[in-house]
């Protein structure tokens, strides 16, 4: 039987065949990858060469306010660019652009070497044209089909146009950040000059910027603006259009020596149209933002924005200012007014002035400065009453108290003993609030109810003196708008937006605004906390603030004076007002009651002006009750008519218990003391008894039961007469430290709790509020 010969395996033939295929197979694909490429080629349209569409943006009645693109690009022609400030552009954009037709295949082999070899990403792999036309026709994504469409493009600018007017469009159409548009507009924004004055630095760092406008934004990040002018320096150098020695002294030139925020404002409502922009471009990106033409319909009232630009621009709201190193007017402020009921932004003013594109927004950009004083409602008032059935008449003791190795103060270094609730907000006492949060409240509930409006902080970077503001970060005055918001609109959160719809350029919706209410608190506790801080405007330390008509507010003074703050609303506008410098320094005698309120009068005066006047609305379960001041219980038998006090409380937190408080205490009439047997007049008077004592320099001291027996009356002159003017209450020594009381269980008006141990905090004290 004939054996079947084994067929030998030629390794080559098999290699021969595999590379065979492979070449008919990737030729197929790439043929009909450029059939595809030159199908869906875009129309060619030169006047897309030379423009964009702007992106349009309306006001809330639909009437167009800016155009964002266009608007801020000033033509200019390539003889009037000096040229060594276009050879800058040509070292590290496109090095061969005058040898090339539009596709430079020795450039692209370059980058990737250098790209490879780790030296870093000096130049571009695409040519100037090659850009242009990217920019002119093709949107931002990265495929192989959109590649191969650049290069067909290119090729036919190259053929239809002069090495030079390739060039100028170029330099008319790039982006350089700060929503400068070409190069005339570049010299204007960042050197406050035109084209045909720049030098040979400032040419160098224009070139820079395209490559990140925003990373390398001189104004926000000048160490990285100078590391990328030099770096274009030395591309000059390398390629002969410079000498190192030019070089050099254009490395050596300074950026404060010639960066200067040049155009003033461009367009109308500068610091909405900015917040507005950034909304934007995070959501579609810069290219569909600056050039897709899409159709933006806002909250913006003109007539209030209007407003409180004017407020904003007098120097007489503010404290005395001076222009920093780099001209830009301290203290810095910012201003917010939204409609609670909409969630709706209306104005937004960032800073003092506005001198360029996206410049930095103290009213809306993260992280933002301490809110002093006006985060007490937020962080304890609020949540003490939604959570803990407490009321405007709960009593707390403004005593000495420690909490691990936190001391709260109060502003006027006094200890006020016994205040209410409403009292302590209204005045701005510090101690009260810091009591209700570690006492009643605790951290984390507190956090809780902040989250609900708005406000997400870190339990574990916080302790007690955020009741007082100290936060670990910081809050902008559009967070502190939404979360006042809430209070205005009956426990109602919404997220504050300036954007309610966007269209594309043919009319297609691409958003539309839904709002998301959320119910942060019982529409009693936003009530409550509404009628205290109407107190603080109308005999508190927000008097400034009286527009007379309904308002609520609280003022806000962070520690060493270093951010001041209004926050207040009415039944139909919030309106949230910060001062301070930037970076932070103190503002001696300055407190959130002073400028802030009266910027704050000013703006809601003039926005409510011709609106019909009305009050809060009052919701269900709201009701009335007259309790004891001094223990937050109901009227005792001994209750004096001096300490009855009636308020408002949510239905079903009225005190039950009578006051136990206010006792009947025999003691000498001389001293005051407790009376010995020798003391030859005794009185009886109504006192407060508690089951701690305090220091004699609290306040009401002199109204508590003594702790002490009388030491003026003995055996020796027992029948004596009193001693005239003797003091009813000892004195504490003189040079003697006050000292601190834990906080205490049984407070006045308050069930016993177990001692807390709250987590220690390393964050400054806040300063609160000068009345």
């Amino acid at each position: 039987m004939n054996r079947r010969r084994k067929r030998k395996l030629h390794l080559f033939r098999l290699l021969l065949f595999m590379l065979l295929l492979l070449f008919v197979v990737g030729g197929s694909a790439a043929l009909v990858l450029l059939a595809l490429s030159i199908k869906d080629l875009p129309a060619w349209n030169e006047d897309k060469l030379l423009s964009s569409a702007s992106t349009l943006i309306y006001d809330q009645n639909e009437k167009l306010i800016a155009r964002v693109g266009e608007e801020n690009r000033v033509p200019v022609e390539l003889r009037n660019i000096p040229e060594q400030v276009q050879e800058a552009f040509l070292a590290v954009e496109d090095v061969r652009f005058y040898q090339h037709h539009g596709v430079d295949l020795r450039g692209i082999a370059r980058a990737a070497w250098t790209d490879i070899t780790g030296r870093g990403l000096h130049e571009g792999a695409s040519t100037i044209t090659q850009q242009l036309v990217r920019l002119s026709f093709l949107g931002p994504e990265k495929t192989f089909k959109r590649k191969i469409q650049e290069v067909i493009l290119a090729i036919m600018v190259e053929r239809r146009y002069t090495k030079q007017e390739i060039l100028q469009m170029y330099l008319n159409k790039i982006y350089f950040g700060a929503g400068a548009y070409g190069i005339q507009s570049a010299a204007e924004t960042y050197f406050d000059k035109p084209a045909s004055q720049l030098n040979l630095t400032e040419g160098a760092l224009l070139a820079g910027l395209l490559q990140a406008p925003s990373l390398y934004d001189p104004f926000q990040n000048p160490e990285g603006a100078i590391t990328r002018r030099n770096m274009v320096l030395d591309n000059m150098a390398r390629y002969g259009f410079i000498t190192p020695a030019q070089a050099a002294r254009a490395k050596d030139v300074k950026l404060e020596d010639i960066l200067k925020e040049g155009k003033r404002q461009q367009y109308p409502y500068p610091f909405f149209v900015d917040y507005v922009t950034e909304k934007l471009v995070d959501t579609y990106g810069t290219e569909r933002v600056f050039k897709g033409g899409l159709k933006v319909y806002t909250t913006l009232d003109p007539r209030i924005q209007e407003v409180a630009e004017k407020v904003m621009s007098n120097p007489r709201n503010f404290p005395a200012s001076v222009r920093d190193k780099k001209g830009v007017l301290q203290p810095q402020a910012a201003v917010v007014v939204l409609d609670p009921h909409t969630g709706y932004i209306r104005a937004i003013v960032g800073g003092r002035e506005h001198t360029h594109r996206l410049q930095w927004n103290w009213a809306t950009t993260p992280p933002g400065r301490q809110p002093g004083s006006t985060f007490k409602p937020i962080i304890a008032y609020g949540p003490a009453i939604d959570y803990k059935g407490m009321a405007p008449a709960s009593v707390i003791d403004d005593i000495p108290v420690k909490y691990g190795s936190y001391s709260p103060s109060n502003y006027d270094g006094r200890f006020h003993g016994l205040v209410t609730m409403r009292t302590a907000i209204a005045r701005s006492i510090n101690i009260p609030a810091v009591k209700v949060l570690m006492d009643q409240v605790g951290i984390a509930d507190a956090i809780k109810f902040a989250r609900g409006l708005g406000i997400n902080l870190d339990p574990n970077n916080h302790g007690p003196s955020i009741a007082l503001g100290g936060l670990n970060e910081g809050v902008t005055p559009l967070q502190m708008a939404a979360a006042y918001a809430a209070f205005d609109n009956q426990g109602i959160y919404l997220e504050p937006t300036a954007i309610t719809r966007v269209e594309d350029p043919d009319g297609t919706v691409v958003y539309q605004y839904e709002p998301k209410p959320y119910q942060a608190m019982k529409p009693t506790t936003a009530y409550l906390i509404t009628d205290m801080l109407k107190t603080v405007i109308t005999n508190g330390t927000g008097t400034r603030a009286n527009i007379g008509r309904p308002a609520a507010g609280k003022t806000g003074t962070t520690d060493d004076i270093k951010d001041i703050w209004f926050a207040g609303y009415t039944p139909e506008l919030v309106g949230v007002v910060w001062i301070g410098y930037a970076p932070a320094k103190p503002m001696p005698q300055q407190y959130g009651g002073l400028y802030p309120a009266i910027i704050w009068n000013q703006i809601m005066s003039e926005a409510l002006k011709g609106m019909p006047v009305r009050d809060f609305p009052r919701p269900a379960g709201i009701v009335s009750a007259t309790v004891d001041s001094k223990s937050g219980l109901l009227p005792g038998p001994n209750t004096p008519p001096s300490d009855m006090v009636t308020d408002l409380f949510a239905q079903g937190t009225v005190p039950t218990r009578t006051d136990n408080t206010h006792v009947l205490v025999e003691v000498c009439a001389a001293t005051g003391q407790l009376p010995n047997q020798y003391c030859p007049e005794r009185v009886t008077r109504v006192m407060i008894k508690l089951p701690y004592s305090v220091p004699s320099f609290v306040e009401d001291y002199g109204q508590r039961v003594p702790t002490t027996v009388c030491t003026l009356h003995t055996a020796e002159n027992a029948g004596g007469p009193p001693v005239a003017g003797h003091p009813a209450q000892p004195a504490a020594p003189p040079g003697q430290q006050p000292p601190v009381v834990p906080g205490q269980p049984g407070a006045p008006g308050q069930p016993d709790q177990p001692d807390k141990k709250p987590p220690p905090t390393n964050l400054p004290a806040t300063r609160p509020d000068n009345p």
